[in-house]
């Protein structure tokens, strides 16, 4: 007898065996958030979320393997690097901000791994090509939140408008949304300034914004720092109306603006004001199981971005299923099928909208996902 060459036929069957084995054991789910720095307002509700996101999807378990990139997009690079090469998941969730998410773009896609960004940008997703194919995000389009803001803006007779944004994608794509919202509506940009996101002083800034006497001022900045502009020109006494992207969503805002915030107008997602939104909404519901469990767990109620990252489970939830009936985890042929079904999701109630996704929106949310608000006596308030 040949042992020799029995040998190596049952290595080869055994290591076959373990291979297919370690296959289908189970989905892995690379999470990079960002739990230090200067966006730590965002990516530690997020962090804070991943043990509530779905354990089993179709009959197989869910490993979530998350990591802190500290900030710093060039971290992310190398964590999405290490997910894809060392860690082999099936596919990533995060990262917090949107420079971060741009860093990260090309490697995804040369991995064929699909991505659900929790960033505020629309630069991740459009315009679509072969590379942002393999991004879904989790948050509403820049484009959806402005209509809100604009219309406000025309209603209440704005024809001025000082702009203040992050020098980074954030900002600079805020930017380009905005002047083709205004477009035909007689509004001007009379000032457009742009500071980054750890700097503790905009005094500069807010000068040459006021002294533009512009009605309103639009504050593009995602977190804490979307404070600090406005507070600024507060303590300048300026007292013109102030918008806020749906980057200051969130509660921290109120506590870190306190009363230098009151009457801020933002553009926000249900999950801010459950309470207050009409039953009829198929976000409510949604939004109201994460926020009681969330509170549960941590005993705080979650910052709309920890929502981002609840909404990024449940697209998975029903997306795996489908990509489970053409592959099994850990190959290329399941990344691809989870990129098709994800792309398929249709009528899904998250914590922020209603998701619809298609092959030219892979963010998916309609008119449905933002409300108007208010900041009254320290408070969210829906305006109707």
């Amino acid at each position: 007898m040949n042992y020799r060459k029995l040998f190596s036929t049952l290595a080869a069957g055994l290591a076959l065996a373990a291979t297919s084995a370690a296959a289908q054991a189970q989905v892995k789910i690379g999470v990079i958030s960002s739990n230090t720095g200067p966006v730590a307002l965002i990516g530690i509700p997020q962090k804070n979320t991943v043990p509530l996101l779905p354990k089993e999807i179709g009959g197989q378990q869910v490993q979530y393997i998350a990591y802190d990139d500290g900030s710093d997009p060039s971290n992310t690079v190398t964590l999405v690097k290490k997910l894809i090469t060392e860690d082999k998941v099936d596919a990533i969730v995060g990262p917090s901000s949107s420079p971060n998410a741009m860093a990260a773009l090309d490697f995804v896609a040369e991995a064929k791994m699909p991505l659900l960004a929790p960033v505020g940008t629309i630069a991740i997703v459009l315009p679509m090509d072969d590379k942002r194919k393999w991004v879904f995000k989790t948050t509403q389009n820049d484009g959806l939140v402005a209509d809100k803001l604009v219309g406000h803006m025309v209603k209440n007779g704005v024809k001025t408008l000082g702009f203040i944004g992050t020098g980074d994608t954030f900002g600079e794509t805020w930017y380009g949304v905005m002047q083709d919202k205004l477009k035909g509506t007689g509004i001007e940009i009379v000032a457009n300034e742009r500071f980054k996101r750890p700097d503790t002083s905009v005094t500069g800034q807010a000068l040459r914004v006021l002294s533009a006497k512009p009605d309103a001022v639009l504050i593009a900045a995602p977190g804490g720092p979307s404070v600090l502009p406005e507070a600024t020109l507060k303590d300048m006494n300026y007292k013109g109306t102030f918008y806020q992207t749906h980057g200051a969503a969130l509660n921290e805002f109120l506590k870190l603006g306190g009363k230098k915030v009151e009457g801020t107008i933002v553009a926000g997602s249900v999950m801010l004001v459950p309470d207050q939104a009409p039953d009829s909404n198929p976000a409510k519901k949604v939004a109201l199981e994460y926020i009681n469990a969330y509170k549960a767990m941590h005993g705080s109620e979650p910052a709309t971005f920890g929502g981002n990252m609840y909404d990024a489970g449940l697209l998975l939830q029903q997306a795996i299923p489908e990509a489970l009936k053409s592959a099994k985890p850990g190959t290329e042929e399941f990344r691809v099928a989870l990129r098709d079904a994800l792309e398929k999701v249709k009528d899904l109630a998250g914590t922020q909208g209603i998701y619809n996704m298609t092959p030219e929106d892979h963010s998916g949310f309609d008119e449905r996902g933002v409300e108007l608000l208010t900041v009254k006596d320290g408070n969210w308030q829906l305006i109707q």
